[in-house]
């Protein structure tokens, strides 16, 4: 019997890359607003004080990072999932009836997640917790798409062809074991409608409102563990699942060394869950537990530089492929912004350099080359090489790819470097004294001098996005342009390597 190529069914990886796309232009946009906003006030009441409550800064922020965490981000982690996972475990969706519907209802629960998110969020509906501000029915609806998001990994797992696992496979299932064990405890919280308010009234009127299991300093402990490696297995895990699989893909290279894979990951799930602990220096957290923060965070540059310079070293000998393909372009530079932004975290995390830079835009700055030049690289070049195969399509422009890698590069230059000279700013103003031991300078002192740095900040959020919608109308036009076999794309260079 002659051996046919398996066919494999993107149906699931289609609807997250749709999404992907809708919610990171939401994410941005939303982002450039309060960047300027910051920079220029009066844009919190650009649609006049009865709107205002809905569109100022404070509204709309818990909007952005949750658009860009639990939209963009998760949405582009499981479209390259239902793509990467069918092809290196050679099985297809279609196979299993079960799993095709599995994969379906976590997009349809995963939609109606999303808008309730957007309402409750614009509605000023939030327990106040960074990256956590969803109420119990919200929470409940996550918890729910998440583990069909596990069953959909096991599930594959299960009737696979392929007997040994890629190492992707196992980034991918540390991402949702790690962020099950952190959304559960950090989200332990209980319904005030089960209590009467201090007047005696019942809490039925707000049944959605709920209050934190924990209080005070281990409220903040528990929230930072969480928050701190909501981004590891969130921003970092599963984007380094993804570079592993891709970059080897589309390089025609084998991943330099297998075994300093493994070596990082293990080194990741154990050094991470320790370091969350910096973000709360010089606080009311025993001192024993902060040093154990910033000392565990330092020890982080190892397992991190360790599959960032994997990734790099894949590239040896084949450099000039970063020259002919846009494509690799934005892997090779978002690996270098991972190993910029993982060095400059533990860095932050010691404490006498914590001591400027804490509560300062440089933390914001740290965010966001690590948010926008490594995670959303990533993505959007996974999304490049995913849609030819996808779609059955040629990319619609590869000079328009490139043009956008060096506006977003421009504009995550930009950003960070403003945020960074803001920070430092900000921090030696707001420790200068004078010689009787007075504060040399007051707190709007520090916001006028650093209104230019806002300025640039958001232009440079403003480049990112327009190169953001440029991605966006590539990967439209890509659906619409002329059918080709999967075997014309791999013959492709040098995109479809």
């Amino acid at each position: 019997m002659e051996n046919r190529p398996l066919e494999y069914d993107y149906t699931v990886a289609k609807m997250f890359m749709f999404t992907t796309v809708a919610l990171g232009i939401v994410g941005m946009l939303i982002g450039v607003i309060l960047a300027f906003q910051l920079a220029f006030p009066e844009l919190n009441l650009v649609l006049g004080e009865g709107l205002a409550e809905y569109t100022n800064y404070s509204r709309l922020r818990p909007l952005h990072t949750d658009a860009v965490i639990f939209g963009f981000t998760l949405s582009g982690i499981w479209a390259t999932w239902y793509y990467v996972g069918q092809r290196v475990l050679k099985v297809s969706m279609a196979e299993s009836k079960f799993l095709m519907f599995i994969g379906k209802l976590h997009f349809a629960l995963y939609l109606v997640g999303v808008v309730a998110v957007v309402a409750s969020l614009f509605l000023g509906i939030t327990t106040s917790k960074e990256y956590a501000e969803f109420e119990w029915p919200i929470d409940i609806a996550i918890v729910v798409v998440w583990v069909l998001f596990g069953v959909s990994i096991f599930g594959l797992i299960g009737i696979r062809r392929e007997k040994s696992l890629y190492i992707s496979v196992w980034y991918y299932i540390a991402s949702f074991l790690g962020i099950a064990m952190l959304y559960l405890f950090n989200n332990m919280e209980i319904p005030t409608m089960l209590g009467a308010n201090a007047a005696g009234e019942s809490g039925f009127g707000n049944w959605w409102h709920s209050v934190s299991m924990y209080a005070g300093t281990n409220d903040a402990l528990v929230e930072w563990w969480y928050g701190h490696n909501a981004v590891a297995f969130g921003f970092t895990v599963p984007i380094v699942a993804m570079i592993y699989y891709f970059l080897p893909k589309e390089s025609g290279q084998a991943i330099y060394s297998y075994k300093l894979s493994l070596l990082s990951f293990w080194g990741l799930m154990f050094v991470y869950l320790w370091a969350g602990g910096h973000h709360l220096l010089y606080s009311t957290v025993p001192d024993w537990m902060q040093t154990m923060g910033s000392v565990f965070s330092v020890i982080l540059i190892l397992p991190s530089w360790g599959s960032a310079i994997n990734m790099l070293l894949t590239m040896k000998g084949e450099w000039q492929q970063v020259a002919a393909s846009p494509l690799i372009k934005f892997m090779v530079l978002g690996s270098t912004f991972y190993m910029f932004s993982t060095l400059e975290g533990p860095i932050q995390a010691i404490k006498s350099v914590n001591a400027i830079a804490h509560f300062t835009d440089w933390i914001v700055g740290h965010v966001h080359d690590g948010t926008l030049g490594w995670v959303g690289f990533m993505i959007m070049a996974a999304l490049y090489h995913m849609a030819p195969r996808v779609f059955k399509r040629e990319i619609y422009s590869k000079s328009l790819m490139v043009t956008q890698f060096w506006i977003q590069t421009l504009g995550v230059v930009l950003y960070f470097t403003s945020m960074w000279i803001a920070g430092i700013t900000q921090g030696m103003m707001w420790r200068a004294h004078d010689e009787f031991g007075n504060l040399a300078y007051s707190f709007i002192d520090t916001v006028t001098v650093l209104h230019p740095y806002y300025t640039i900040r958001g232009v440079g959020g403003l480049l990112y996005l327009v190169g953001f919608l440029m991605f966006a109308y590539n990967i439209y036009k890509t659906m619409s342009a002329r059918p080709v076999e999967e075997s014309e794309l791999q013959n492709a260079s040098p995109m479809g390597a």
